[in-house]
């Protein structure tokens, strides 16, 4: 039986040019098209076939690619996507996927050059953040979300390294995060056995920070309690509106109290690239570990999140086993322990490493920081705008590149009905979160693409729809 290689490499590598030089031109004109188009049922309807037997030609399914797949993006390509904080990608990245699926290296471990590219990567990322660079560890994985558990398993077993063996059935074990912690800090606790009522949420400030003096009360209630404090867990660009908790200030708590300090910084963290936002994370150099996402701020092509841990022998010891089949050898091809297996719940691993590599090598570090720069003042140039203008306000203050505002005449409903009409129209694509209860048109800047007449157009679309409806007798006024 024959292999999977093309009987003809001259047409296969005639479609392959025409395939790159095809999205080249997608990503260069993308902006032209608008930022969503939602997917005619037509189409669902062709794309759901029963399982091929006896497979089909590749000009055949490029063209299904094309017809059924492209118009449909999320758009976050599209310098008016702004709703989450997604990345938008680069021509280098793109390119850097392509070579690594040519090489299809498994980044488990073993001694080969993935490996050493990932791990150069990770000193460059303990590098930005101020962690130890030659003893500290890390490994990349898909995202803020695995990031953060590792963390709490490796943050948990540093604690009470016995849970390997007997789990947590022996232990009452309790963590901390503001109230404003992402989703995922919870939703660790839970996986890790923990339970998310393990993490404890401490309030907010004004300033949508967490409270240094509840969080120091409820860790002494806990100990009175004959809990287990064992972590705190602070926000670098906080999900809801870009606040950064006093880093510092809970580096020192966690310093008295004995405690791992985390850092969730899953965009913000990118901020340390910035001299001018860079101080806005005072402490982060003191963290245990810190998560954070490479294909947000610094755009790389999905995924590549990224955990770095302080000390890496703490780390390893959180996961690192030994097995007859995955024996370490001083030379060899199962040489170069540790492997990135000893990090995380992962063997199979693919190299995302060489998407980061390539668009850190080729953009550079003084760059990237420019691209915060600009997506914060992008951010700062909406919110003067909603302070100018009628019947529009800001519902919390501007830290990063995330802006909260609400359109003062209309319901939550109305507001939910209007974002979704936007949405629909091609013109911008914001989300909505809640700010002390209230709904809000979210703003996230991410995107190198995005410009300040990107935002106008948003916030002019806003007030044309929100007069339509207001004019159509769908709204209730602002109590």
């Amino acid at each position: 039986m024959a292999g999977l290689d093309p009987e003809n490499w001259s047409a296969l590598r005639a479609l392959g040019h025409q395939m790159l030089d095809d999205m080249f031109t997608q990503i260069e004109h993308r902006h032209q098209q608008p930022v969503w188009t939602p997917m005619p049922h037509k189409a669902r309807e062709e794309l759901r076939q029963s399982l091929p037997h006896d497979g089909c030609s590749l000009p055949e399914i490029y063209e299904c690619f094309q017809e059924l797949i492209v118009p449909y993006d999320n758009g976050n390509r599209h310098p008016r996507f702004m709703g989450w904080v997604h990345g938008a990608g680069t021509p280098i990245g793109m390119l850097a996927e392509m070579l690594a699926g040519g090489l299809n290296a498994n980044c488990g471990g073993r001694d080969h050059a993935a490996i050493e590219v990932e791990r150069e990567v990770l000193r460059w990322a303990r590098e930005m953040v101020g962690l130890p660079v030659e003893t500290g560890s890390g490994c990349l994985v898909t995202g803020s979300s695995m990031a953060n558990f590792i963390a709490v398993i490796t943050a948990s077993r540093t604690y009470q390294p016995a849970l390997r063996q007997q789990g947590v059935r022996h232990h009452a074990l309790v963590g901390y995060a503001p109230e404003s912690a992402h989703g995922c800090l919870p939703r660790a606790f839970d996986i890790a056995g923990l339970g998310s009522d393990a993490l404890r949420k401490i309030p907010t400030d004004g300033a949508h920070r967490v409270n240094v003096a509840a969080l120091r009360e409820q860790i002494k209630r806990d100990r009175a309690a004959g809990l287990e404090p064992f972590m705190i867990a602070g926000t670098a660009g906080t999900v809801d509106c870009g606040a950064v908790d006093p880093l510092d200030h809970l580096a020192d708590v966690a310093q008295e109290e004995q405690l791992w300090f985390h850092v969730d910084g899953a965009f913000g963290a990118l901020a340390c690239l910035s001299p001018h936002y860079a101080p806005l994370l005072k402490g982060i150099e003191r963290a245990d570990s810190v998560a954070f996402d490479f294909h947000k701020w610094a755009q790389v092509p999905y995924d590549a999140g990224c955990v770095l841990v302080r000390d890496g022998k703490r780390h390893a010891a959180a996961f690192a086993q030994s097995l007859d089949y995955l024996v370490r050898e001083d030379r060899g091809l199962a040489g170069n322990a540790p492997w990135f297996c000893d990090f995380g719940p992962d063997l199979s691993r693919g190299f995302r490493a060489l998407k980061v590599w390539m668009t850190l090598s080729h953009y550079g570090a003084d760059r990237m920081g420019q691209v915060v720069d600009k997506s914060c003042a992008v951010a700062r140039h909406l919110a003067q705008q909603i302070d100018r203008t009628d019947g529009v306000t800001l519902l919390a203050p501007v830290t990063l590149n995330i802006v909260c505002f609400t359109v003062d005449a209309l319901s939550d409903d109305a507001l939910s009905e209007l974002v979704k009409d936007l949405h629909e129209t091609g013109i911008a694509a914001p989300s909505t979160t809640r700010i002390n209860g209230q709904l809000a048109i979210r703003a996230a800047i991410v995107n190198h693409r995005t410009e300040t007449q990107d935002v106008d157009q948003m916030l002019d679309a806003v007030i044309a729809l929100a007069t339509k409806r207001l004019n159509a007798g769908v709204h209730e006024h602002k109590s």
